[in-house]
């Protein structure tokens, strides 16, 4: 593969930044490094991250820590199955002194929204949600109000748990970029939490390490990373493989492929690299692919990932 040099890079904006936000949020956290890593590529990347995991293994405390290393505007949205679209995007209120009507923004006007328990949101919720992840604006009463730059909506949800709940619709899992999965700690790093968080919040108690103008130049960076064109031919022959995959009833998406490359870029720029490499790719096909498939009837969802792995396998590296 050809590599061009690209004079725009800084090779330390993003590496810079990526080592200071992981260091700061494992002072509180003990999650695998995949796990972080891919939400600092989302973060480098303007995208979105959905956890989805089982209760109790740090899902919301992942998306605090990220939220409080960064010193930017944060917000909170605990979705129930009574919540509406306004609770979240805000709604117009009359102003009987002036007699006009105003609008009062919701917690999606900030740079990082924790959206906790998303799948306990009612579809008409889930579905606000879909143009502020897009376009990053929200319209109301025919008004559009641009969102805060950065953004980042990270949303946690429950697999196991299905009483009130509300599956994701595919549209809206199309739109987070990684799907990230905690799992256990090992033994002694889960004992190490226990000795850590026995007398508080370890996580509340984080100082910012970095600010929105370092988010800036780290998000510069990564969009600077060159990827060349047998790297984009790579790319989208991986979402054409799973979309002759019999185990699907639709495979990867246009879109699909666009995160896997922006994702990419993320991780190259935060390995302080000016191009993308096919293990850059091949390291988050499944993070970024998988939850995007739709499961033909009657396979089981343990294939997503195998359907992605297979996909790598069948066609060719550069």
């Amino acid at each position: 593969m050809e590599v061009e040099a690209n004079a725009d890079f800084d090779p330390g904006a993003a590496r810079s930044i990526g080592e200071a936000l992981k260091a700061n949020m494992q002072r509180a956290l003990k999650v695998r490094d995949d796990a972080v890593r891919d939400l600092l590529i989302a973060l480098v990347a303007g995208g979105h991250v959905l956890i989805e995991d089982h209760p109790g293994v740090g899902k919301t405390a992942l998306a605090r820590s990220l939220a409080r290393s960064v010193e930017a505007e944060f917000s909170r949205v605990q979705c129930t199955a009574d919540m509406l679209p306004a609770d979240v995007t805000g709604t117009m209120i009359f102003n009987q002194r002036e007699s006009v009507f105003e609008f009062h923004p919701g917690p999606i006007f900030a740079n990082v929204v924790l959206v906790d328990e998303i799948n306990r949101a009612s579809p008409k919720t889930q579905s606000g949600l879909l143009e502020s992840m897009q376009e990053r604006r929200v319209t109301v009463d025919q008004h559009t109000h641009e969102l805060a730059r950065p953004f980042m909506i990270i949303a946690t949800q429950n697999p196991a748990e299905y009483a009130g709940t509300y599956p994701l619709p595919e549209a809206q899992l199309d739109r987070f970029m990684v799907r990230v999965e905690l799992g256990y700690p090992d033994p002694f790093d889960e004992a190490e939490m226990l000795r850590g968080h026995a007398a508080g919040d370890l996580v509340a108690e984080l100082d910012p390490v970095a600010d929105l103008d370092d988010v800036r130049r780290a998000q510069a960076a990564a969009a600077a990373v060159h990827g060349s064109a047998e790297l984009r031919t790579y790319i989208v022959a991986l979402a054409e493989a799973t979309r002759r995959d019999r185990r699907l009833d639709l495979g990867a998406s246009p879109r699909a492929a666009l995160m896997l490359f922006r994702a990419a870029k993320a991780l190259a720029a935060l390995e302080g690299r000016d191009h993308v490499l096919p293990d850059d790719v091949q390291a988050l096909a499944v993070p970024v692919l998988s939850h995007r498939l739709l499961l033909a009837p009657g396979v089981a969802e343990s294939e997503r990932a195998a359907v992605v792995a297979d996909a790598i396998e069948s066609v060719p590296a550069l």
